[in-house]
């Protein structure tokens, strides 16, 4: 056991293959492998990215964002040359895949013109509308806060951690924007988890 949780890239196949085996078992249900079958799954891996994602993003910002200051100068180069390149990866990507998930659930309830319209067009009941506007607007935050990763924070951050060829002034102004950038993602994030979690609790 000691051998396979040692290994970073095993554990995580194992642990998929007992996913894999939980998801097959669903399968055998009532419902099979009908449409609410493949939609649990999605909501599966919506929430398996979501969780990397705003893990990330609040390790960010609760941890590594203010502890760097007090960090020595000749301990520094351990995170902005390893630990940050490697974060930045699975948080760029998790993110990407949160809303392609997240739309893909929408689209699979047929509820995605609805949300992304905040109950203003393809709403049959007008009961609905407070349902899908609030769904909607914390769909639109999570697609905010991806745009967000991809267009501002890693673009600074490349130029902030020196992966791409910058000088000192560039990359200190890079490095302050991506921060704001990742403080107005922890901001969002708040009511857009409000969003995400009460909707399907009051509105099932």
């Amino acid at each position: 056991m000691a051998g396979l949780l040692s290994n970073f890239r095993n554990t995580v196949i194992v642990g998929l293959i007992l996913a894999g085996v939980m998801i097959w078992a669903y399968s055998q249900g009532p419902q099979g492998t009908g449409e609410i079958f493949f939609v649990a799954v999605f909501r599966w891996m919506h929430v398996f990215f979501g969780i990397l994602w705003i893990g990330l993003l609040y390790y960010f910002n609760f941890v590594q964002i203010r502890v760097m200051p007090s960090v020595p100068a000749e301990l520094k180069p351990g995170v902005s040359k390893y630990i940050a390149p490697e974060a930045l990866f699975w948080f760029r990507w998790s993110a990407l895949a949160t809303v392609i998930m997240g739309l893909a659930i929408a689209g699979s309830r047929h509820y995605l013109v609805q949300t992304l319209s905040f109950g203003l067009a393809g709403a049959s009941d007008p009961a609905s509308h407070k349902q899908y506007a609030l769904l909607g607007l914390g769909m639109w935050l999570g697609i905010v806060m991806m745009l967000n990763v991809w267009g501002i924070i890693w673009p600074n951050q490349k130029r902030a951690l020196g992966l791409v060829e910058a000088d000192a002034d560039t990359k200190a102004k890079a490095a302050k924007v991506a921060t704001m950038g990742s403080r107005v993602n922890l901001m969002l994030s708040l009511p857009m988890l409000v969003a995400m979690t009460m909707s399907q609790t009051i509105f099932g």
